[in-house]
């Protein structure tokens, strides 16, 4: 990996759990939330989407539009059971289990599917995930015992959605050879266009977020695509497995700002947890 390209996922990573600190603030906004900062961030990525469309003369044949409104798909449920998570846990538990069991979701699918063969590297790197996921599930909750257990839940079904969008979209970006922002934008816009039936039936609900998280909103909508389109571009000229790993640095951040800034407890234990999960992540790439 470049010297260029691990700034770009380090940068990406402090972005993407800015965001996710922002959403966890919202806690149950739920898919009227999902709406408005997919809303807003069509439209602030709108101008930046249609020059690189004009200026690198972007050729979308069926198979691009294909794998722009399938990412939209994909993400749509990702930010539906992420903001679910919130709603129910901490952040501190959610956004780990959520970035680290998508690799580890990947490698089991390749050894299902594909009868790939671990390394042994790479099955330490799966016990040290594990245990980090049985450290975050085991503890007491914090938010009310069982909110706790429902939170764990969305947040490894969402390491899924992960697993699969990662792959979905470095095969967009790297063999169809979309440009990173354009992918990015169509994708959000798919996910907007999709959710724009519910949240009209919403008006009451659009207009109380808007009033009490502004800047949640704003922060999400600019920080969600970018922290992304800087992971993309990363891929364009760096193999997966090596920007895969490398961005989930933004565990340990996540779960830093929720301890920290959020005051969510047993700090010891889950920064125990996430470091575990993020060697553990290293050594499946390694591996």
């Amino acid at each position: 990996m470049t010297l260029f390209a691990l700034l770009l996922v380090l940068t990406a990573a402090f972005f993407h759990a800015t965001w996710n600190l922002l959403a966890k603030r919202v806690g149950d906004g739920g898919a009227v939330f999902v709406w408005m900062f997919g809303a807003f961030s069509a439209l602030v990525y709108a101008p930046l989407a249609f020059i690189v469309i004009i200026f690198q003369e972007s050729r979308l044949g069926p198979a691009a539009l294909l794998f722009m409104f399938g990412s939209g798909v994909l993400h749509l449920g990702y930010f539906l059971l992420l903001q679910r998570g919130y709603a129910v846990g901490d952040l501190s538990v959610v956004y780990p289990l959520a970035r680290g069991t998508g690799p580890l979701l990947a490698t089991a699918a390749a050894v299902v599917v594909f009868g790939e063969r671990p390394s042994t590297v790479a099955l330490l790197g799966i016990v040290l995930i594990a245990a980090g996921v049985f450290l975050l599930t085991r503890e007491p909750g914090s938010m009310g015992g069982a909110g706790l257990g429902r939170g764990a839940v969305y947040g490894i079904l969402t390491g899924g959605f992960i697993a699969a969008y990662t792959l979905w979209d470095k095969q967009a970006v790297s063999a169809l050879l979309i440009p990173p922002l354009l992918q990015s934008w169509a994708t959000t816009l798919s996910s907007t266009a999709l959710l724009t039936p519910f949240a009209a039936r919403r008006r009451e609900e659009v207009l109380t977020i808007w009033r009490n998280h502004k800047t949640e909103v704003l922060g999400v909508a600019i920080l969600s695509p970018l922290s992304y389109i800087l992971v993309l571009t990363a891929l364009v000229f760096t193999p997966v497995s090596y920007v895969a790993p490398a961005r989930e640095i933004s565990i340990l951040i996540g779960v830093l700002m929720g301890t920290s800034l959020l005051s969510e407890g047993n700090a010891r234990q889950r920064l125990l947890a996430a470091g575990a999960m993020v060697v553990g992540i290293v050594a499946l790439a390694l591996g």
